[in-house]
């Protein structure tokens, strides 16, 4: 019985570990591992008539693998209140929660999706790339010493490589590109 919960686990976790970002688009439910999902995405984008939630107490079960994603998304009292209630939310209410980036009208969903991918894309991917795996990496640190020190190590790393190079140069010579 744990095999397809597994399955699911590594399918989250394998999102933290892809070196782009990725941005969820919710135009309907998210509900239990939807939720879960969601809350594994680097970046959430939803309609105004989203909902949300992970109901399975309803059923008497407890939405154990959700719970993960939800307690490193949002804060711990919104994540238990979802868990334990087993009420849906709005796409509102998701984004104050903070498991939302933006909440837009059902017919430019897909456009603004395509807008923020496309806004992203035109980035140092080298930039991207490093900068992704040094925030999911450093929030495993305990103290926020080490977390520093890690991150002084990434950004020395990052202002050695080209595109950095060529980008402060523009900037210090007001270039535009």
């Amino acid at each position: 019985t744990t095999e397809l919960f597994e399955k699911c686990s590594r399918v989250m976790i394998s999102l933290n570990k892809l070196p782009q970002p990725v941005i969820a688009k919710v135009g309907g439910l998210a509900v239990g591992a939807g939720c879960q999902l969601v809350g594994s995405c680097d970046l959430a984008i939803a309609s105004s008539d989203a909902q949300f939630g992970v109901p399975g107490i309803n059923l008497g079960l407890f939405c154990s693998t959700p719970a993960v994603a939800l307690s490193r998304t949002i804060q711990r009292k919104q994540a238990m209140h979802l868990l334990l209630t087993g009420e849906m939310i709005t796409a509102e209410k998701a984004q104050a929660y903070g498991l939302l980036n933006t909440v837009v009208p059902p017919n430019v969903l897909e456009s603004e999706t395509i807008k923020l991918a496309e806004k992203i894309a035109s980035k140092s991917s080298f930039g991207i790339q490093l900068g992704k795996e040094m925030f999911y990496e450093q929030l495993k640190y305990a103290s926020l010493e080490d977390a520093y020190h890690f991150a002084t190590e990434r950004v020395a790393c990052n202002r050695q490589h080209q595109d950095a190079k060529r980008g402060i140069d523009d900037f210090v010579n007001k270039v535009k590109r």
